[in-house]
């Protein structure tokens, strides 16, 4: 793609970094086949290739912004698929980045919009206030009717319910169990505290029966992706350097293998650190330093090898589609490595149709875009369903809330499904649905009945090619999205 970009405008590194991508576009089209936006609203504006122009020629102009150029780009997932698909490589991670930060600098925003953004970008990133937030926000459902139009279809996603703080928030070891083989730095994140601290407890467990030593470093927390892919650079660089700091000295002062990480969204920007923090000469060495021993979950149990499952007599029979999450498949490029893990288990693994594309979630874009984010979970919903599963699992808690909003069978995390094969209790969104299935009212048949008991491993379950088809499961009370 041709530019004209000034030797002015060059000179500021982001803009330069920019024009090299710009320049590795050759129009081929081959990103819209796999662009979500695209697919469904077949405006090329809202494709890869048309937003590639529009950020051209933004960045190149004097001026602010179009409105017209912000709804595009606004619409943009980040989803990434269109860089799996890319025979150019174009890196259009950083530049659809690089046109957040530009339009957070230079678009006034509504005044609404512009206040709900900034909200989002200092709660989320907050366990304590997010969680207070969410207690509080359950009595204003009755009005939410009442609310502004933005703010109205967040309402219809507040849980019912807020689990309490976890005991792993208060510890900071986790010796490994028999010989000592990795010691792993776990990113306790943000949201994920709040909606599902199950999941790190699950990881936890998982990895020291591995034989990691799991150390969650003081002052370490949100990675800094949901205000990045806000535009709000200063405070997730802000959350990247304390992050940084904390496993660095963690790192000196006791030794790290890795840092583990079980959100995909968090492990896609902590991998990126280096290049996030390339132009701050005090952070430039640490931040690739600590981007290169990042590692999802799923890499780290592969490294150590599966153990066998013991606790449960086998996994067979228990039919798991395997979600993968777009910043797990297109952004760290993994995705044969989990349903390996998850066949090593025992369990019966089998493929989403059109996999390739977002359920919605994608941070805060069910959020902010919730009628685009509405299309696509019920899109990908409708191939989930395709499958007959008995459980759905994948690698991000945004999509595993996303889907839990409208998914008849348990929507739960890979690491709960290792844990659980390995030893571990049954994964809570499970065993809340089979035990609701068990109190079924009376008078319900006897297919019915047989598919109400709880799920053991290890036997013929509801959803496998040889079981009659369960009946629905109630939805989980976990209904707020946020995640990649």
């Amino acid at each position: 793609m041709r530019t004209d970009f000034t030797a002015e405008q060059l000179a500021d590194p982001d803009t330069a970094q920019s024009e090299k991508i710009l320049r590795t576009c050759t129009h081929c089209g081959f990103c819209t086949a796999t662009c979500p936006t695209y697919v469904l609203l077949g405006d090329e504006l809202d494709s890869p290739r048309g937003r590639i122009y529009l950020i051209k020629d933004m960045l190149a102009g004097a001026s602010a912004p179009s409105a017209d150029t912000v709804k595009h780009i606004d619409r943009c997932l980040s989803c990434l698929a269109c860089m799996t698909t890319c025979p150019s490589g174009v890196n259009y991670m950083h530049l659809v980045d690089h046109a957040r930060r530009w339009i957070e600098e230079n678009y006034p925003r509504p005044r609404v919009e512009r206040a709900l953004r900034r909200m989002l970008g200092t709660v989320l990133p907050r366990p304590p206030l997010f969680r207070l937030v969410l207690r509080g926000a359950a009595f204003a459902r009755p009005i939410a009717g009442f609310l502004p139009r933005l703010i109205s279809p967040m309402m219809a996603l507040v849980p019912a319910s807020v689990p309490r703080a976890s005991s792993t928030d208060r510890r900071r070891i986790f010796p490994a169990e028999g010989d000592r083989r990795l010691r792993v730095a776990l990113l306790a994140g943000c949201a994920q505290r709040v909606l599902a601290p199950e999941i790190n407890e699950a990881t936890i467990r998982l990895l020291t029966r591995h034989g990691c030593e799991v150390v969650i470093t003081p002052g370490s927390g949100c990675c800094g992706s949901l205000n990045h892919h806000l535009g709000q650079e200063a405070d997730a660089l802000a959350l990247a350097r304390a992050n940084i700091d904390a496993w660095e000295r963690e790192r000196l002062t006791s030794g790290l293998d890795a840092v583990a990480i079980n959100a995909s969204g968090c492990g896609t920007t902590v991998k990126d650190y280096g290049f996030m923090l390339r132009e701050d000469r005090a952070y430039a060495e640490s931040a690739a330093r600590i981007a290169a021993l990042a590692r999802d979950l799923t890499e780290i149990v592969e490294l150590l090898g599966l153990q066998a499952p013991f606790a449960h007599g086998g996994t067979s029979g228990l039919r798991v589609a395997y979600h993968s999450a777009c910043s797990m498949q297109h952004g760290q490029r993994l995705h044969n490595e989990p349903k390996a893990l998850l066949s090593a288990a025992g369990f019966e693994v089998v493929e989403v149709p059109e996999g390739h594309l977002c359920c919605g979630s994608a941070g805060t874009y069910n959020l902010l875009q919730a009628e685009i984010a509405d299309q696509l979970r019920d899109r990908k919903l409708a191939n989930i369903a395709r499958t007959r599963p008995a459980v759905v699992a994948t690698g991000n808690i945004g999509c595993i809330t996303q889907l839990t909003h409208g998914c008849d069978v348990p929507v739960v995390h890979t690491a709960e499904l290792l844990d659980w094969a390995t030893g571990g209790p049954t994964p809570k969104a499970i065993d809340i649905s089979y035990s609701m299935r068990r109190r079924a009212p009376a008078g319900i048949s006897n297919e019915s009945a047989s598919a109400a008991a709880p799920i053991r491993l290890g036997a013929t379950q509801p959803g496998s090619p040889n079981a009659s088809r369960s009946p629905a499961a109630p939805r989980s009370t976990h209904a707020i999205v946020i995640g990649n």
